[in-house]
C-alpha cells in the first residue's frame, strides 16, 4: 500500500484495523431458518408463474432467507456488533452493564445509559462463549 493512500484513508476517518478485523466469534441464526427459505421460495414459484403480480409472493422467502443469513451478534474484544436485516449496531463492551435472557432464553443487554438491546442470536446456551471470547470475566448478582 503506498503511503499516499495510507494518508488519504486517515483524512477520511478509515482506520485499517476497523475495516479487516474480523470477530473473535460470531453468533448466528440456526441455518435451518436458510432451509426453510428455500423451500418457501421453491414452493412459492408454481404460484408465481400464475402472473406476474404473484411473483411478489417471492419477496417474503428472499427477504427471510436474507434475515437468517444476514442476523446475528459478532464478538470482538472491544465490542460488539449487532446485525439485523437493515442495519448495524456496535456497542462497546465498557458501556454494557449487564446481560440477562428474558423468558424464551434470549440475552439482552442493559446499557449503561439505560436502553436496551436484545442480542441477535445469543441464548443462555451460548452466553458463556460469547463472554470468554469478548474476554469478560462473569459476574454474579446477588
Amino acid at each position: 500500500m503506498r503511503a499516499g493512500s495510507d494518508r488519504n484513508a486517515a483524512q477520511r476517518g478509515w482506520e485499517d484495523e476497523d475495516v479487516r478485523s474480523k470477530p473473535l466469534l460470531r453468533v448466528r441464526k440456526t441455518g435451518a431458518l436458510m432451509v426453510a427459505a428455500v423451500l418457501a421460495f421453491v414452493s412459492g414459484v408454481p404460484l408465481a408463474g400464475v402472473s406476474w403480480a404473484w411473483s411478489l409472493i417471492l419477496l417474503i422467502p428472499v427477504a427471510f432467507f436474507v434475515w437468517a443469513w444476514r442476523a446475528g451478534t459478532d464478538v470482538y474484544a472491544d465490542r460488539l456488533r449487532i446485525r439485523a436485516l437493515f442495519g448495524t449496531t456496535t456497542v462497546p463492551w465498557e458501556r454494557i452493564t449487564e446481560l440477562a435472557p428474558d423468558p424464551s432464553g434470549q440475552i439482552s443487554a442493559l446499557l449503561d445509559n439505560g436502553n436496551v438491546i436484545r442480542l441477535t442470536a445469543v441464548t443462555t446456551d451460548n452466553l458463556p462463549r460469547v463472554l470468554a471470547a469478548g474476554g469478560q470475566e462473569v459476574g454474579h448478582s446477588d
